[in-house]
């Protein structure tokens, strides 16, 4: 199997894929009236797995912090004022009702399990810790963590969108999600798990030029993976 974490891979420098896969040319901004932060462990920080970096990319209202035990980090350094934070995890209460989107932050916390429970116990004081109903299975087909009704960072901020009703957000930011985990899975060299990845998504039909392009086949001389 092929990985782009193998020391020696170029790499693109915005979405972190090798460039054979690189996804920036399907990249397309997504805003929302939420102030979404990430919370990200700092070991997820150059992961090209990360849905972290991924909403940070393509949000460009979103907001990035670096996580480290030693820091130390503040919740004044999250806190955006005039917002009730709400920070999501799956041990919080359940979100209430009548809140309207724009006087909500939301802190995605962003890492493998034992590192969000971790980043969990320091932050619980700095809001609201809620939990959102979230079914079915994760279309996270990266890591398998994402087993027994785990779901990755920027899935959670999904569930959040469809609670606020913010159909046009979630659609696009679901397009760039699938662009992603599709792109990493051919990044890998898993065809056949890519393809049958494709039979449920939306990227057919809503980016056929983008699809087409990651699909070309390549001159075997230009030194980039397959």
């Amino acid at each position: 199997m092929r990985s782009v974490v193998l020391n020696g891979t170029r790499r693109c420098p915005r979405c972190q894929l090798a460039p054979r896969w690189c996804v920036c040319a399907g990249q397309r901004e997504v805003r929302c009236p939420l102030q979404v932060d990430v919370l990200m462990h700092y070991r997820e920080r150059y992961r090209p797995s990360s849905t972290g970096n991924l909403i940070s990319r393509v949000m460009p209202d979103s907001r990035l912090h670096v996580w480290r035990r030693e820091r130390g980090m503040t919740a004044a350094e999250v806190r955006v004022p005039g917002r009730e934070l709400w920070i999501l995890h799956p041990h919080g209460q359940p979100a209430p009702d009548d809140v309207r989107p724009e006087t909500v932050q939301v802190l995605l916390l962003d890492g493998a399990w034992s590192e969000a429970s971790a980043m969990a116990r320091e932050v619980a004081s700095w809001g609201r810790l809620v939990s959102l109903p979230m079914a079915g299975e994760s279309r996270y087909w990266l890591r398998a963590q994402q087993d027994g009704g785990r779901f990755s960072t920027l899935e959670a901020l999904l569930c959040v969108l469809r609670r606020f009703g913010l159909s046009e957000a979630h659609e696009a930011l679901r397009v760039q999600f699938e662009l992603h985990v599709y792109a990493s899975l051919r990044a890998r060299g898993q065809i056949e798990l890519a393809a049958e990845y494709l039979l449920a998504s939306p990227l057919g039909t809503v980016m056929p030029e983008v699809l087409a392009q990651l699909n070309l086949r390549r001159p075997r001389n230009d030194n980039l993976s397959a």
